[in-house]
């Protein structure tokens, strides 16, 4: 075998241990991502879920994705999302999400945050790491080919370059990116032939076959931590890999998954921010203090396992009551997260009208530092 030929034997051992070698499996595959989440929000004692304001932000959430047109076609249409549906596309998705962490800066000035100067226009957040991506292939430098990540011109020096910032602040985490982009280049090359498209044909179609993959074969994708003497599974950054295939390509070929409706939400530190703004979640005085000044909370914390887990199962309700009063109603978790993502800023103040003038502040999203989200 060739060191450019992906090893048959371990494909083969990756097949069946998720269930796709051919044979009767006892039950399809299964991230336990929504089950560990229900098991974190009855178990929380500082996030709780508001279910009459849940209920009223399910018919505000139902009557502005219809008043949007609000479908996994709307992924593409942000001007720097890539548009072509090939190949090149899967390379850039996959680098995209494993980098997809942490863009919140330390700093309290909005002027000195992290951000990317991309054909005039000014980029912050994950809009700066899409925006870092496409400038540099605009440069020349290929970095969605996960075989460039391996190779001996791909210096610290260029990638250091390639993150650069237009202003002081340089972008969070950036040798754990780096080393994101090693490490997954390395397994790539070494198991999957260089190429993501190996891990999609693996997974025979299963979205959760392959975020389950993705987490087993990629240590940096493992977003796994304990809870009341459990493990608790959350994989944001695997599960928004496989729904930003879905979204881009439509539901068709690289992003044909008979089973998207198993990805839960995308749990990170934007979402609790979003959902407690519209009165679905509650936050005991002690939290909610410490995030109102802007207190870091460690990765693995009990009140950080609460924030995610709780808006995981939050947004399942969501779901759930969507389709209660909308039969018809074909949104799931993937498009609910990403319109909240999208849309909750603009409608802020419409939404929060109502409320009294010294409750209208959007609580600061929860400051956790982690390669995780």
């Amino acid at each position: 075998m060739s060191d450019d030929e992906a090893d048959g034997e371990l494909l083969a051992l990756l097949r069946e241990s998720f269930g796709l070698n051919g044979k009767s499996a006892p039950e399809p595959p299964r991230t336990k991502v929504l089950e560990n989440a229900e098991f974190v929000c009855n178990n929380s004692i500082d996030v709780a879920l508001n279910y009459r304001g849940s209920k009223a932000a399910a018919s505000i959430i139902w009557t502005l994705v219809q008043e949007k047109k609000y479908s996994f076609r709307t992924w593409s249409e942000h001007e720097l999302h890539p548009k072509a549906k090939d190949a090149s596309t899967v390379d850039f998705i996959f680098t995209m999400d494993l980098l997809n962490f942490s863009f919140w800066s330390d700093s309290d000035n909005s002027n000195e945050s992290y951000a990317v100067d991309f054909r005039g226009r000014i980029h912050t957040g994950y809009w700066s790491l899409v925006a870092t991506l496409q400038r540099a292939l605009e440069e020349g430098i290929p970095i969605t080919n996960p075989t460039y990540w391996i190779d001996d011109e791909c210096t610290d020096e260029i990638l250091r370059h390639v993150f650069r910032s237009v202003t002081t602040d340089t972008i969070p985490l950036l040798d754990e990116r780096i080393s994101c982009l090693r490490e997954a280049g390395k397994i790539l090359h070494e198991v999957f032939d260089g190429s993501f498209i190996n891990c999609i044909d693996i997974a025979n179609g299963s979205a959760a076959a392959l975020v389950n993959l993705v987490v087993e074969s990629f240590p940096c994708f493992k977003d796994e931590t304990r809870f009341e003497g459990r493990t608790v599974r959350f994989y944001k950054r695997a599960q928004i890999l496989v729904a930003d295939l879905w979204a881009c390509f439509e539901g068709k070929d690289y992003g044909d998954f008979h089973d998207i409706d198993t990805i839960t939400m995308f749990a990170d530190y934007r979402i609790p921010q979003m959902l407690h703004s519209l009165g679905c979640l509650q936050y005991s005085p002690s939290l909610e203090h410490h995030i109102r000044q802007l207190l870091p909370i460690e990765s693995g914390h009990n009140w950080e396992i609460q924030l995610r887990g709780c808006s995981i199962w939050c947004v399942e309700l969501l779901r759930r009551e969507i389709l209660r009063q909308h039969p018809e109603s074909t949104l799931n978790a993937i498009l609910i997260d990403f319109f909240l993502y999208d849309t909750i800023k603009e409608e802020q103040e419409r939404i929060l009208a109502g409320k009294k003038q010294g409750q209208r502040d959007l609580i600061p999203h929860h400051r956790t530092r982690s390669i995780w989200y």
